[in-house]
């Protein structure tokens, strides 16, 4: 399958991981587990176990090479043979998708931190991305609060507590007023004598 783009790629993690028990799922505690998930210090409970996990630590001839990919993802149809696969060649990973959760815990247990190739492959869960917070009883961003709504649309009334603010009164400089009134017509006003180095600023009205 070629190259497809994914919103949820859990990945984290320390060579010394929990192994995965066939009832249920864990991982280290930079990565969420089946009992729910942080979010702005909120537990989103209730999350559902994953179905799919990222393999990583992966050869490039494993995506570029179909008879690779053939033995590769055999070690993961032992489990589940309707198991699909997503190939992320810049990144080196592969995602696999399982019928089930029970599927997905059990290929990782097998297959983590396991010699393929040579190199020692990493299978971790995949990880739902969550917008914003769960505070308005759904995971999506929600829009910023009205709270000067009234200054873009003004509605028929201004809200409470509103005022108007006074406008200041505008600055006067009677020194440039001054200035111009000295300037009398037909005459030449010197604004800068000149020096030795310098010519001198003449104003003729």
């Amino acid at each position: 399958m070629d190259d497809m783009l994914i919103e949820d790629i859990g990945m984290g993690t320390t060579n010394g991981e929990e192994e995965v028990e066939a009832a249920g799922y864990s991982q280290d505690p930079d990565m969420q587990t089946s009992t729910g998930e942080e979010v702005d210090g909120e537990a989103a409970v209730n999350q559902e176990p994953p179905t799919s996990i990222i393999v990583t630590n992966l050869l490039a001839q494993t995506f570029d090479e179909p008879e690779e990919r053939a033995i590769f993802q055999s070690l993961f149809h032992d489990v589940d043979e309707t198991a699909t696969f997503q190939y992320f060649k810049s990144f080196k990973r592969v995602r696999v998708n399982f019928a089930s959760a029970a599927q997905a815990a059990a290929a990782r247990n097998k297959l983590h931190l396991t010699e393929f190739r040579g190199e020692i492959i990493k299978c971790y869960f995949t990880q739902p991305i969550i917008l914003g917070s769960n505070r308005e009883g759904g995971p999506h961003l929600q829009p910023p609060k009205r709270e000067k709504q009234f200054l873009i649309s003004p509605p028929a009334s201004p809200p409470v507590g509103w005022e108007p603010i006074e406008e200041a009164e505008p600055l006067v400089n009677y020194d440039l007023i001054a200035a111009v009134a000295n300037l009398a017509p037909g005459e030449a006003h010197e604004l800068h004598p000149p020096t030795e180095d310098k010519p001198g600023i003449i104003v003729r009205v």
